[in-house]
């Protein structure tokens, strides 16, 4: 994740924003997880000496958030000592999922991501240190369209206040990384996009996505994802079927399109099918992704991340993009950053 060796002492700061980014990647309870990032963010604005003595004195409880177990880990990073929760959490912190190795050290970076501006859990600026540290050259963040209220989808308004914020995070990096302006825009009934046309113009990845009316027929479905490939301001055709095959929000089946129909526009058009990285998805399914691929689509890896910690998701995407003997240079994500921006702003 970083130039740390896992098994060497670190800042209490960063000690607890290791741990939270190992629990979420294993998907331990969020309540949990919270825990840690919380007490990063109280102990961060306070000067080094003040956290120290606390430390020592042991009145690190009295700070809000702080509880005896983050007090513990903080207590422990402060006198050079590997919390044990860490060390735990870092001896079973390998590969995600094996068989893609190679190909994730392709990726420069994610076209898919959410923060706390929709229904992410942690601040922007989180995830783009976090992707940071990853090793990423860019991370795309895509929070929901407006139509999506139960996710805080973003207005024309907040997203243009959400692009100040972004130019305000790169300017601060010093170019060092780039965290890209996108979104995952709803694609509506009737195939158009969930934006005004001068925002989407504004950004410089657009993920599209099908998120009501899952059940749809097959036909008016078809031509509902056939129509949003079709808009030039569309990048990529995110988790097609919208499927779920396991997880806390239990199965849903796929949507029905005619997939030939679907992917044959993602091919002409140069639109990206993601390869959706959260195990709860596995979207598209096999089946439709070797027809993707045999139809000479472009794919893009995408973790989808909701919270820091699973953005190392991509482990999932890239074993099975290698399982399905997809050419690297026919991933987005594998390209720089130069070269994913010509390549997105070229149907504008």
């Amino acid at each position: 994740m970083n130039d740390t060796p896992s098994g060497a002492a670190r800042g209490p700061v960063a000690t607890l924003r290791r741990i939270a980014f190992l629990m979420e990647r294993q998907r331990e309870e969020t309540r949990r997880i919270e825990a840690f990032r919380n007490a990063a963010r109280t102990i961060l604005p306070l000067p080094e000496e003040e956290v120290r003595a606390r430390a020592e004195a042991g009145t690190l409880t009295e700070l809000p958030g702080i509880g005896k177990s983050t007090a513990a880990v903080i207590t422990d990073a402060c006198r050079g000592v590997v919390p044990e929760r860490l060390q735990r959490l870092e001896a079973t912190a390998g590969p995600l999922a094996r068989g893609g190795e190679e190909l994730r050290a392709l990726l420069r970076g994610d076209l898919h991501s959410h923060s706390d501006w929709s229904d992410g859990g942690s601040p922007l600026e989180e995830m783009a240190m976090t992707a940071m540290e990853l090793g990423h050259d860019y991370l795309v963040l895509t929070d929901h369209s407006p139509r999506l209220r139960v996710a805080n989808g973003l207005s024309a308004e907040r997203l243009a206040r959400q692009l100040g914020v972004v130019d305000a995070v790169n300017e601060h990096l010093g170019g060092a990384f780039t965290l890209l302006k996108g979104i995952e825009v709803d694609i509506l009934d009737d195939g158009s996009l969930d934006q005004t046309p001068e925002m989407l113009g504004r950004l410089d990845v657009r993920v599209a996505s099908v998120h009501s009316k899952l059940k749809m027929d097959e036909a008016p479905m078809t031509r509902r994802m056939v129509a949003a490939v079709r808009d030039p301001h569309t990048n990529v055709l995110a988790h097609c079927t919208g499927r779920l095959v396991t997880g806390n929000r239990g199965t849903r089946p796929p949507s029905r399109f005619d997939a030939k129909a679907v992917f044959t526009a993602c091919a002409e058009e140069g639109v990206a099918v993601e390869i959706n990285s959260r195990p709860e998805r596995r979207d598209p399914p096999t089946r439709l992704l070797e027809l993707a691929r045999d139809l000479g689509c472009l794919f893009s890896i995408d973790s989808d991340a909701h919270a820091p910690g699973q953005l190392d998701m991509l482990d999932h995407g890239a074993a099975r993009a290698t399982e399905a003997g997809i050419d690297p240079d026919r991933i987005v994500n594998t390209w720089d950053r130069d070269r994913l921006l010509t390549w997105a702003s070229a149907r504008l």
